[in-house]
Order: structure tokens, then C-alpha cells, then sequence
């Protein structure tokens, strides 16, 4: 049946008056029918329309795709009951434009002048945005692209917003897979033009950085590259090491790339491919004849929820799409029809929430420009429009939409993985927590099948491989003077840094083709030093360097470095002398003159001391000043042999004498031992124990040449002139043995070989000065270096590297022969505690001693009140140290007393004497009363005679008295022997 409006529409202008007369007819008509039935229907609420331009290609899969979701958007928005009352609607003007940029900048003139539309939605492409881009901003009217690829800037101008993520977040989920398996280098192949990859390129490499992973090569085919163009390009990755490569081209070229990479071989085992967003919707849009050569590709897309409302747009939108373009293979919509979707309902959403006006375009203020352009008048209602689009916020079928510096925020993605016919979702990215098997949860990715891998060995390729035909050309350096590191006979590499290097290799888990070129002329020269041999491989004239190469920083700035598989560091060959020849004053040796000295000052101290203690009751410490410092010094020095006669009465002397044998017993031995080795032990010394040393004597300094070493002896501070440079080990033991040089700087390394020759004359000494040892060389970014890194370490560990370097320095290592092995005299410092604690010891017990002494004498400082008690102090102490406490003088022994004169003569301070003796005494020197009178047997006290002190008994009256006494004791015994 054919409605009113088409009727209308298809009529003649007079017939067109008549229907309109005749629908007014009918329309009161009905009016009058629904008063007859009661009720009045009330007019229906009239929507503003607000005009928003589409411009799309629909010719294109994608303009195609889009147009269809943008209708059924604009369908499922009006038909929706919750929509009901909206005062507005979305009317759409679709321009269907070509791929051209004029094209579109074209239609999009005709509609901001002739249909004044409020937005401009769907240029596809960021060249036709860019021209949109400042239509819009002249006319203030936004311009919406859901489509291009604009990530250098989401806004190029205020009026331009993209409802889409953003192109380059995808460089960092890109960026976390490769980081997922450790992929060390990768090759972007992009389309060459200036659409699509002119900025997502940079932040690709840009995100490959952050995680250590290196882009050294770029592949780019031009869109219209021939299918020779094509095998050029797929060659050339052929002969590159990496084998991860990501992809981001257009549906049409990347099928034919794929195609013809699976013809070279490509799409086997040991390669990676990754695809782009963009990219990965090829599988929906071209379908099987990119599955059958795509397999085992990954990709990345935007994560979208599969949610109940998503299956039912694919439903209709399936069905609609077919219904339009009968025979398609495009199987749903991509994730940028999804936002075309969500942008139409977002422009609904914000024209109602901008209360729109009518269209009210003010005229341009440049109206007699010269083009169109010119002439573009503004528009407040569609800046009103952009103002609330971009604070609309709801949930769309693609997920959450919200627009933030002017572009959709961008969220996660998912990683799919094309095997057999279908997509496998393995895992997630989102922004902060990396690569996971669940967008919810920390997991790892599910099972990835490989290119040329099935299901049942889903191992990681390692990132690279050979390249096809290829040999590695390794260089090595001729070395005429240490032939057993590396040496070239006959054409065979020989050596221990050849053999070391074969060992790894053959450990590999895969195979390493190889073969080794001299660095030389041919007739025994090198063609440069080992500097511009490192620089070979930067100039990749090699493809490695085996040798004896030193890990230096200057080098490692055009080359990788292995990790050493020698030792490292710097360190002096000098002679070594005979330390055999003995003099007389050998024996002086073990001991430091600081120690000789301190030794010999405390026997004397303790000497002293035990004297002062003894003195007062010890008869063997009695006697003339020269006989007592002869006995102090006697006795001292006895105890170094433990050959004390003396009897030591006093307690605190014994604790003195006690402490003072542990410490010369400690010396003592120690002396023995240091003579013993200086005797026997030790034998050879080094003639120089330090570069300084030889720069105080202006001595000469040799090196290997062609080394490094120059530079390390300048910092050193050697003199150039005194530089030597030497080429073997026998022009090193010439030069040491004559001379002509007083020590040798060279590595490790090479003074072993030296010395498991020279052992018995020569010796390593002085500090090591640090530098890594010798490893090999390789280009920058090699994926050799690691696996060789991680089999030297391996190697290392093995008893074949400890036969290799048996074979190398001989059986039995050459021993230092420094300071540190040889005999050393024995310092003050290593007995300083033991002299502390005799020292500490000897004082305490002289001040206990009198401490007690002086108290138990109290009385003597009382017993005259004439004098002053500073004056009386020094007689009353020198008496107290001289007095007789001496157990030989008691009472119970006073006739033995009288018949030993000697005795006599030293009478301490208090005695008991007979009576005939004090009656005899009385008679002749003091006037006593004669004999018979006097008390028999009385005690001579000293308030009854005469203080015998200590000067008085060696005064000439005391000797006279003594002598007296003698006589008169001798002949008084005789005459009672007579009488009995």
C-alpha cells in the first residue's frame, strides 16, 4: 500500500494541491471520529532536529560497516521508551565521498553552508580529518571521527574529538608481550604512508625502550609495493637475526605480504608475528584466505565486553548488513563500528542535554572572501553541542564511554591468537598491571599456539634466529708472544680462548656454523691494534672477536661484551732476592727496635718494683747502693730465662713476678718463632713492593705492548719516557733480569703464563688494579651474547675449565712471594696488652704494698709532736722503707743474731741484745753503770737507746760499735764454753 507522503511525492503540482486538500479532509475526519468516541487525542509533541553531517566512503568495508551501525544507533536511540520525551532528534546527512581528502573537505563545506549542520561525524582517515579538523574550527562546529588515526595530538584543534582509544596505547600492550617472553630486539613492518604509522611508529619504539628491548632495523612497503617489492623486503628480514616482528598495514597488503612470507618460510617455527589493532580485523573482514596464512599470529584489539545487548546488535546488524550488501564476507561489526555506534547515540544524548535552538549560523565577517572558506559563517548551538558532548558519560556497546582530552579513554585490550579457523582470546592488557590471562585478575596467558608449532608444544621461540646461508666470520688477533691464548696454525685457531669459546658453543641447544679469520697479514703481523679489531665489529666486518681481549669501557661503547671467563685485574712482576744472607746482627731481626726498647724498659720497671716491695724484708734486696742496682738489674733480666735465684718474700711481688713471666714467656716464644722462619722459612722477597716506589728511584717500567696499560700508567703517574713496551715473556725475563726495567705491569693472565715458566725468579706483588678480564666480542644487540654469557658462567663451574687453565698455567700455581707470605718483625702494638696488664698490675701492687705498709706504721707519724708534719714526713718515709720486718731477727733467734756479726752490722730498727752486751756497750761508749749493775737480759728499745737507722750502721761510729759488739759477743762465749 502506498502511503500519503509517497503519493505525494510522486504527483504532478495540481495533484499535489488536491491530495493536500484531500488529507485535510481526512484528518478532520478523523478528528471528528475521535470526539464521537469520547475522548480528544492530544497533538504530539513535535522534535527539533538538529542536522549532523556524515561523511564516510561506502565503498569501503569500513564506511559501509559504520553507516549501517550509525542507523540502527540512531533507531535503537529514538525507539527506546526511555527516550520518549526527549525534545530533540538526530537527523543524519550522510555525504559518501572517496578516499580523497579534497573529497571530503568538499562535502564537508557543502554542509556547514547549505544544510548548517550542528556536528560533523565519520571522517575516515587522519588526512581527511585534518582538513575537517579546521572547517570545523573556523565554524565552530565539532568534528567527530571515530575512524582515524590521529595519536601525535587527539585534538588538532579544539572542534575535533575523537570517539575512539587512543592509537598509541596499543604500543604499550604491544610493548608488555614482547617484555612477557623476553624478546630482546624487534622489527616493525608498517605501511609507508603518512596516515596510518607516522606517529604510531615512534611510540612503538618509544615503548620497546622502556622495557629494554631494542628496534635496529624498519621495515616500511609502500602501498602500492609490487609483489616483487614485497620478496625484496620479506629477503631482507630473512637475512636479519630477529625473527618478532610487528605488523601494521592495511587488509589488502597484508594479505599479500602474509601470503608470500608463507611461501619464504616465514610463518614456521622460531617466528613471532604481532598484529596492530586495525589490523587484527582482518579476520572478520577478509575471512579464510587470511586464516590460511595467518596462523599462529597474535594480535591485539580494544577489550570489549561480550555483554547480552552487544550479541543482539550483531544480530541485527548481521542481518541488516546482508540484507544492504548481499554476498559480503564481513562477518560482524569491528570494534570501530562499535564506535560509530556509540558516537550517533552520545551526539543524541548531548543535543538533547544542550537544549538546542534552532540552526543559527552567524554570516562570516569576511563576506566578499575570496573562497568558500572564507565565507563559513559560526555556529553558538554547535559549540553549545560540543560543550556537552564532551561531558557525556554512559555505557555504552563497546564499553564505557567518556571523552578526555578530546578522545575516548582508552582501557584494555585483548590478545588473541589465530588457530585454525577461529580467534582465541589468551589474554589481557591493562593499563599498571601488564600482561594477565584475565582482565579481572592476575594470571598468566592462556596456551598460545606458535606459528609452525601445534597445540601440543607451545614453546616460546627465543626472539631470533640465524639468518639463512649465513657463517659467522670471527676475528682473531696474532699474538707472536703468548701464542698459548690465541694463536692461528695452518689455518685452525688454536689457544685457550679458542678452546674456551668452542666449549660453549658445542654446549648450545642449537647449532652455531662458524669459521675464524686472522687479523693479520699473513706473515706473523697484526693489520692494527686490538682497539681497531674491536671497531671491525662495529664496522661488522666481523661477526665476533675470540681472543684475548680485555673488557674495557671505551670498547663496550661499539660492542657487546660476554662476561669475562678469566681473571681480572692489573698487577707488577718484579724479581725476587735471597733474604738467606745473614749478618751479625740477625738476631735483632724478629723483634722491632720500638718493641726491643719497650721489652727492656719494663724488666727494668719490674725489676724496681719487685726491689721496693722486698726491700724492707728481704735480705737478698739489702746491701750497698751498687750492690742493690746491681741486683735489681740481675734479677730483671734473670727472669727472661727463668733463672731468678732470689726468694721472693711479699705477696704483691709474687702477683708482680707472676704476670711479668706469662708476658716474657709470650715473647719469648713469638721471638723464637720469627728467628726459626727468618732462619729457615723464608726465602725470597720482592726487590719492589709498589710503583711508588720505583718512581722515587726513576726506574723503568715495562708493558705488553699493544695493550692498554700506557693509559693506566699515565693515571698511575709514570713518566712516558719511562715506559718499556715488551712483546713475550722472554724479552720480560731479558729486560727483569738485566735491568733494564725494574718491574713489569701487565694482566693476570699473562703473568701467569710468565711466572709458571720463571716461577723460582720472579714474582706478582703490589695492589690489583681492577679491570674485567678477557671476553668476547660481539655487534650491539647481539642475541649471541647472552646464551654465550650464560655458558661461560656454566663452563666456568666445570672441571673442564679447570684442566683448560691447568694446561695453561702449569700443575702447580706460582705462589706470591709479597710481604704478606714473608717473615715480618715482630711490632710493639701485637703486645701492647700483655705489657698493659704487667704494667697495671706492678703499680697496683706497689701502691697496695705502701698503702698497707704506712697504716700498719701509723704510729711513727704521731710520735713526735716538735717537729712539723711536713717536715717529719721524708725522715719518717725513709725510715719506714729502710726498717726491718725481717723474719731472720725475731726473738726467738737472738743468740744466733749475736754470734753472726754480719748480722749485727745490718741491726734494723728495733733488736733485742743481751745484757752483758748492753753493760759492755754501756762501758765503753755511753757511761752505763758498771758491770753487776745493769738488769740482766733487758730489751734495747729505741726510747732507750740510739735509733740505729740505715745511715747510722754505715757511719763510721755505727762500724766501730758493730765491731765492738762482735769482739765483746765472741769472747763472752768463749769463756761460758770454758766454764762448762
Amino acid at each position: 500500500m502506498t502511503t500519503a507522503p509517497a503519493l505525494l511525492r510522486a504527483s504532478t503540482p495540481a495533484l499535489r494541491r488536491h491530495g493536500l486538500l484531500v488529507l485535510l479532509l481526512l484528518l478532520i475526519g478523523a478528528s471528528g471520529v475521535a470526539a464521537q468516541g469520547g475522548g480528544v487525542v492530544p497533538p504530539r509533541r513535535r522534535r527539533q532536529v538538529v542536522d549532523v553531517g556524515v561523511i564516510l566512503d561506502t565503498k569501503t568495508w569500513v564506511g559501509n560497516m559504520s553507516w549501517t551501525c550509525m542507523e540502527l544507533a540512531l533507531h535503537d536511540f529514538y525507539a527506546d521508551a526511555g527516550h520518549a520525551g526527549y525534545r530533540t532528534r538526530l537527523k543524519l546527512h550522510l555525504r559518501d565521498t572517496g578516499p580523497g581528502a579534497v573529497d571530503a573537505a568538499s562535502s564537508g563545506l557543502d554542509l556547514l553552508k547549505n544544510v548548517r549542520v550542528q556536528a560533523i561525524v565519520g571522517p575516515q582517515t587522519s588526512t581527511q580529518s585534518k582538513f575537517l579538523a579546521e572547517l570545523g574550527n573556523k565554524s565552530m562546529v565539532p568534528v567527530i571521527s571515530f575512524s582515524a588515526d590521529c595519536p601525535s595530538r587527539s585534538g588538532l584543534t579544539p572542534y575535533f574529538i575523537r570517539t575512539a582509544w587512543n592509537d598509541s596505547s596499543q604500543a604499550e600492550a604491544i610493548a608488555s608481550l614482547v617484555q612477557k617472553y623476553n624478546w630482546r630486539e624487534v622489527v616493525p613492518v608498517y605501511e609507508d604512508d603518512d596516515d596510518t604509522n607516522i606517529k604510531f611508529i615512534p611510540d612503538l619504539v618509544d615503548a620497546l625502550k622502556q622495557v629494554d628491548t631494542r628496534v635496529s632495523y624498519r621495515c616500511k612497503i609502500h602501498p602500492s609495493a609490487t609483489e616483487d617489492d614485497m620478496k625484496t623486503a620479506i629477503s631482507n628480514l630473512k637475512q636479519n637475526w630477529t625473527s618478532v616482528f610487528v605488523v601494521r598495514m592495511s587488509h589488502a597488503l597484508a594479505q599479500k605480504f602474509f601470503q608470500l612470507a608463507k611461501d619464504e618460510g616465514m610463518m614456521t617455527q622460531g617466528f613471532v608475528w604481532i598484529t596492530a589493532y586495525g589490523l587484527t580485523d582482518i579476520f572478520d573482514v577478509v575471512g579464510s584466505p587470511a586464516l590460511d596464512v595467518m596462523q599462529g599470529v597474535l594480535g591485539v584489539k580494544p577489550h570489549v565486553q561480550d555483554t547480552v545487548e552487544l550479541q543482539n546488535f550483531r544480530q541485527r546488524w548481521r542481518k541488516k548488513y546482508r540484507l544492504q550488501n548481499p554476498g559480503t564476507s564481513l562477518s560482524g561489526p569491528t570494534v570501530s563500528g562499535l564506535y560509530a555506534y556509540d558516537t550517533i547515540w552520545a551526539l543524541a544524548l548531548a543535543a538533547e542535554k544542550a537544549g538546542f535552538v534552532n540552526s543559527d549560523f552567524r554570516p562570516s565577517l569576511t563576506k566578499n572572501g575570496s573562497t568558500d572558506f572564507d565565507r563559513i559563517g559560526t555556529s553558538k548551538a554547535a559549540e553549545k553541542l560540543r560543550g556537552a558532548l564532551l561531558k557525556v558519560l554512559f555505557f555504552g556497546i563497546s564499553g564505557k564511554f567518556h571523552i578526555q582530552d578530546m578522545q575516548l579513554v582508552s582501557s584494555n585490550y585483548t590478545i588473541i591468537n589465530l588457530v585454525g579457523q577461529e580467534r582465541r582470546e589468551v589474554g589481557f592488557w591493562t593499563p599498571g598491571s601488564g600482561i594477565s590471562g584475565s582482565p579481572k585478575m592476575k594470571s598468566d596467558l592462556n596456551t598460545v599456539v606458535w606459528p609452525g608449532y601445534n597445540e601440543t608444544a607451545p614453546t616460546a621461540p627465543r626472539g631470533w634466529l640465524f639468518p639463512t646461508n649465513k657463517n659467522l666470520t670471527i676475528g682473531m688477533p696474532v699474538k707472536p708472544g703468548f701464542e698459548e691464548f690465541v694463536g692461528f696454525d695452518n689455518g685452525t685457531a688454536t689457544g685457550f680462548c679458542v678452546d674456551v669459546f668452542e666449549a660453549v658453543v658445542n654446549d648450545l641447544p642449537y647449532h652455531v656454523p662458524r669459521h675464524y679469520r686472522e687479523f693479520g697479514d699473513g706473515k706473523g703481523s697484526s693489520n692494527g691494534t686490538y682497539d681497531e679489531l674491536v671497531y671491525e665489529v662495529y664496522l661488522k666486518n666481523y661477526d665476533a672477536v675470540v681472543g684475548d681481549i680485555t673488557i674495557l669501557a671505551n670498547r663496550s661503547s661499539y660492542v657487546d661484551f660476554t662476561l669475562p671467563y678469566t681473571e681480572s685485574g692489573v698487577r707488577m712482576l718484579v724479581p725476587v732476592q735471597d733474604r738467606r744472607q745473614k749478618t751479625a746482627w740477625t738476631f735483632l731481626r724478629p723483634l722491632t727496635a720500638d718493641l726491643w726498647l719497650g721489652t727492656g724498659a719494663f724488666f727494668v720497671f719490674t725489676g724496681f718494683v719487685v726491689w721496693s716491695i722486698e726491700h724492707r724484708i728481704n735480705q737478698d734486696f739489702r746491701g750497698s747502693p751498687a750492690s742493690q742496682i746491681g741486683s735489681v738489674f740481675y734479677f730483671s733480666f734473670s727472669t727472661l730465662v727463668f733463672a731468678h735465684r732470689e726468694q721472693i718474700l711479699n705477696n704483691f711481688s709474687r702477683i708482680a713476678i707472676v704476670v711479668w713471666l706469662f708476658v716474657v714467656l709470650i715473647v719469648q716464644q713469638s721471638y723464637t718463632a720469627s728467628l726459626s722462619s727468618i732462619l729457615t722459612v723464608e726465602q725470597l722477597q720482592p726487590t719492589v713492593t709498589n710503583l711508588e716506589e720505583v718512581v722515587r728511584n726513576g726506574g723503568n717500567v715495562g708493558y705488553l705492548n699493544d695493550s692498554f696499560l700506557p693509559g693506566l700508567l699515565k693515571r698511575l703517574k709514570i713518566d712516558e719516557s719511562k715506559m718499556i713496551a715488551f712483546d713475550s715473556p722472554v724479552e720480560y725475563d731479558e729486560a727483569l733480569s738485566s735491568g733494564k726495567v725494574a718491574v713489569i705491569v701487565d694482566e693476570i693472565p699473562y703473568l701467569k703464563v710468565f711466572l709458571s715458566k720463571y716461577c723460582q725468579k720472579y714474582t706478582m706483588v703490589g695492589p690489583t688494579y681492577k679491570f674485567d678480564g678477557f671476553g668476547y666480542a660481539f655487534p650491539r644487540g647481539s642475541p649471541l651474547t647472552p646464551d654465550i654469557s650464560r655458558g661461560i658462567l656454566k663452563f666456568a663451574s666445570d672441571d673442564r675449565m679447570v684442566k683448560m687453565q691447568k694446561d695453561l698455567y702449569g700443575e702447580t700455581s706460582c705462589p706470591d712471594k709479597d710481604d704478606s707470605q714473608t717473615s715480618s718483625s715482630l711490632t710493639l702494638q701485637s703486645f701492647q696488652g700483655l705489657f698493659i696488664i704487667s704494667g697495671a698490675s706492678s703499680v697496683l701492687a706497689l701502691i697496695l704494698h705502701a698503702v698497707i705498709t704506712i697504716y700498719n706504721n701509723r704510729h711513727e707519724f704521731n710520735s713526735d709532736g716538735s717537729q712539723s708534719p711536713w717536715r717529719r714526713w721524708p725522715a719518717i718515709l725513709s725510715k719506714l722503707f729502710h726498717g726491718d720486718d725481717s723474719p731472720s731477727n725475731t726473738p726467738d733467734k737472738d743468740e744466733a743474731a749475736a754470734e753472726n756479726a754480719g748480722s749485727a752490722v745490718e741491726t734494723p730498727l728495733s733488736i733485742r741484745i743481751p745484757s752483758h752486751i748492753v753493760e759492755h756497750m754501756s762501758d765503753t761508749d755511753t757511761g752505763s753503770p758498771p758491770e753487776g749493775e745493769g738488769t740482766p737480759g733487758r730489751e734495747l728499745s729505741v726510747q732507750d737507746t740510739e735509733p740505729l737507722s740505715f745511715a747510722y750502721m754505715h757511719s763510721e761510729r755505727g762500724q766501730n760499735r758493730a765491731a765492738s759488739l762482735s769482739r765483746s759477743g765472741s769472747s763472752i762465749r768463749r769463756r761460758q764454753i770454758s766454764m762448762e
